[in-house]
C-alpha cells in the first residue's frame, strides 16, 4: 500500500465513527494521518481530488476530531493529526495514485 511503503502503519480502513466514516487512518510515530481516498475511472468527468468538496471536507474533519477526542487525546505518543487526500485512477490495469499531504 502507498502509505505502508512510506513508513506508515495502517491503523484502520473504512473506520466508522457513528454516522461518519474515515477511509484510512495511518500513523508514523507521533503523527496520525487521516486520508480521504477517491477512485475514478478513465472516463470520469472530474478528478478524484476535485470531487472532495467543502461539505465532504467538513465531514472528514468532524470524524477526525471525534477520533482524536475518543482515541488519541489521552495517548501521549500521538502529537498531532493531519488530513491528506488521495486520488486513484487506473491505467493499463495499474493504479496511479495522486497524493496530497495536508490537503485540508
Amino acid at each position: 500500500m502507498y502509505l505502508s511503503d512510506r513508513g506508515f502503519e495502517i491503523v484502520a480502513v473504512n473506520l466508522r465513527l457513528g454516522r461518519l466514516e474515515l477511509d484510512v487512518v495511518a500513523r508514523q510515530q507521533g503523527l496520525v494521518v487521516v486520508v480521504e481516498v477517491r477512485t475514478r475511472g478513465a472516463g470520469a468527468w472530474t478528478t478524484g481530488l476535485s470531487s472532495i468538496d467543502q461539505k465532504k471536507r467538513g465531514r472528514v474533519r468532524r470524524a477526525g476530531e471525534r477520533l482524536w477526542r475518543d482515541r488519541y487525546r489521552s495517548d501521549a505518543s500521538a502529537e498531532r493529526m493531519r488530513f491528506d487526500a488521495a486520488s486513484v485512477t487506473w491505467e493499463n490495469g495499474q493504479p496511479v495514485i495522486e497524493y496530497v499531504v495536508a490537503a485540508f
